[in-house]
Parts: structure tokens; sequence; C-alpha cells
């Protein structure tokens, strides 16, 4: 039978070989915003030499992956200011999204910045938080944005940087001014890692200066582990302290540490992945620009965002049924609907298999006959 509602995440195969009549192996996936050059070959030998570890429970102090995260974020800062107690890892960046969301939520009011990621939603009705949307101004595939003004000196912002699903890259100046104002600001980092450190506007360096600030990080996005679930916040330790004692006893499995902390030490994966995406971003972006019906939007992740003159749930299934290409439709961006999608940015190889299918379509759209005018008999 087939699948007829879409998922609300990105990455679900299952769904998407129901509708292509195919196994899940032969979906092309530009659902999910996962690195194609992954896993690194670092982590797959780090689960395979810690398959003994399945016997015993992990250390709930977490303190050699604690460790390595702040080696890294170092090596990013290129200083040494963070120790491993301002880092907290969780089980996938969501898991600590939810003890961001209950914080948020004792709050006055959290301000939204939308478009959003469904599980911020998610995170702040689970705690019956009270939400304001702040929408970003989208018109000629540009980005208006202006830091919201809180009515109460007791509320929070949430928001992620580069922004998901637009691509938009904040400054950090620009987020700075939010800690004067917010008694707490959430930034979701999830794929600053996916930029050169000169590059990058993180908050990371501020997180001692400013004690409500809290920075979530994914580190199964950039090193495609989605699978093993892992992230880290990085905050006061007071706070973190805090979730510590809300949360399970072991939310990161044995093989996620091992993992973990074996690709935070590739750095050669590291300059791979930068060097691909230099190259391929703007080349998909220019070659989705050059199909008629399409306006994607310029960004600094590893997806771009398109508008469609067509409705998306369509192309969707289309691509599915007839090339096996998954796409992210936006449906779960209540601002944005039926008019939007998202893609990975994938291999070259892969890109081009998207580019010619949606080529296709739009030629397929241009020679269909028109709708026949309604007539009263």
């Amino acid at each position: 039978m087939e699948a007829t509602h879409s998922p609300r995440h990105g990455g679900n195969l299952i769904w998407a070989a129901t509708v292509a009549d195919c196994s899940p192996l032969d979906i092309l996936d530009f659902s999910a915003s996962i690195n194609p050059w992954g896993p690194p070959l670092s982590a797959l030998v780090a689960i395979q030499d810690h398959l003994r570890d399945l016997k015993a429970y992990p250390n709930p102090d977490y303190g050699e992956l604690k460790e390595a995260i702040a080696t890294q974020i170092n090596r990013e800062t290129g200083s040494n200011f963070l120790g491993a107690d301002w880092v907290l890892p969780g089980n996938g960046a969501a898991e600590l999204l939810t003890w961001a969301g209950r914080e948020l939520a004792a709050l006055d009011a959290t301000y939204l910045l939308t478009p959003a990621f469904g599980d911020y939603g998610r995170s702040l009705r689970a705690f019956e938080g009270n939400v304001i949307e702040c929408p970003l101004a989208m018109t000629s595939v540009e980005l208006d944005f202006s830091m919201p003004q809180p009515l109460s000196s007791k509320s929070g912002l949430l928001l992620n940087n580069p922004h998901n699903p637009t691509g938009k890259l904040f400054t950090a100046e620009i987020l700075l001014e939010s800690l004067k104002q917010f008694a707490l600001v959430v930034v979701d980092e999830a794929f600053m890692d996916f930029l050169l450190p000169t590059q990058q506007q993180s908050l990371v360096s501020w997180v001692k200066e400013y004690e409500n600030l809290v920075i979530l990080r994914s580190l199964t996005k950039f090193y495609s582990l989605p699978g093993l679930r892992l992230g880290y916040a990085i905050a006061h330790p007071q706070r973190l302290e805090k979730w510590q004692r809300w949360r399970d006893p072991w939310p990161v499995n044995s093989l996620a540490v091992a993992a973990g902390i074996a690709v935070l030490k590739d750095h050669e994966f590291q300059q791979q992945t930068w060097n691909w995406l230099e190259e391929s971003r703007p080349q998909l972006y220019h070659n989705l620009a050059n199909i008629s019906g399409l306006k994607p939007y310029p960004g600094a992740a590893n997806f771009i965002l398109v508008e469609s003159d067509v409705s998306v749930s369509k192309l969707q299934l289309n691509l599915l049924k007839k090339h096996r290409i998954l796409i992210r439709d936006c449906l779960s961006f209540a601002s944005l609907g039926d008019r939007y999608f998202r893609v990975a940015i994938r291999t070259e190889a892969e890109n081009q298999r998207l580019i010619e299918a949606l080529r296709d379509y739009s030629r397929e759209q241009e020679t269909a006959p028109p709708n026949p005018p309604c007539t009263v008999g």
C-alpha cells in the first residue's frame, strides 16, 4: 500500500521506498543534510575496536569524550579557554534541545525565529512554553532580519546558526546583542562545523562571559553518524550539572563515545569535507538557479532552500517514483508550506542526478496541456 503522508523530518527512507516501490538502499537521499563522504574510516574502526564495551555500562561522566570535544573547540578557536566541565555530550543534539526547552519554557516567553526546525516547537510544547514567533522576511530570495526586542526581561531566544532551513549565516556581532536583552539565549550550531574555522560565526568564545548563553552542536551531520545519535552542549557548568540531574544516567552509548572521540581527531576528514563543500555548494546553487520555476536561496550550510513555482508535494512524489530521489518538503516549516523544498549538497555525480531529474520535471510542466476551463451545464 502506498504511503500518502510525507514524514516531518528528512531521511525517512522507509516512507520514500514505499512510495518509490523499491528498497530503501536504492533511494538517493537529498532530504537529510548529512555529509556524503562519511562515516569516516576512523569512526568505523573505533566502533569495531570497542564492541567489547557493550558488555558494560558507559561511564556516566563521559570524561574522555568531554575532553575530546573541548580540545576540538579550543583548536577551532585557537585558544585553551574551554575545559571539559563546560561540555555535556548528549544522545544527539535533539536530546539536549529537550533540556534547553525545559529551561526556556520556565521563562515568560521564548522568541523563536521562523521558519524554524520543528523540534524547537516540540521541546517548548513539551513543557508548555509560551512561544512568540519572529518571522524572517523572505522576498526575492533574500532574507531580512532584525533581532527581536523582548517585552519582558525574563524572556528567552532560540535560533540556529547557520539557520535551518534557509542556510543564512548570522554574524556573531548581531547575536551577541541578544545576550544583553534575553535571560537565556540558546543557539543551535548543528551546521556550524561545515564552515571553515575562519568563516564560522560561532559564539563559543563568549560562553564564559555570558552565563545566559547555551550552544548546541551535532556530531552526526558532519561525520555522517545519525544512527549513533551524538551531540553536545556548551554552557556554564552549573547549568550543565542541572541538565545532568534531569536526564537518564547513560544517554550516550559506548559505541557513540568511541566514534566521537575518534572523529574529532580526524583532521584529514574535516579538511576533505571543507574542500568538497567550498566547490560543490556554488555549483549546485548555480544549476538550481538555471532551472525554470526554481529560486534557490544562497546559504552557508551543506543544504540549499529552494522556492518552487509548482507544488512541492507533487514534485517530491514525481522524483521518488521516476528517479528514486528524495527531497525534503517544507510542510513541517509552517510559514513555508508547499512551495519550498530543501536539498542536501551531495557528491558531484549525485548532484547531477538531481539536477537532471528536476530539469525533466520542469520540461514536463512546460509541455503539459492547460487545465480545461470549468463549464456550467
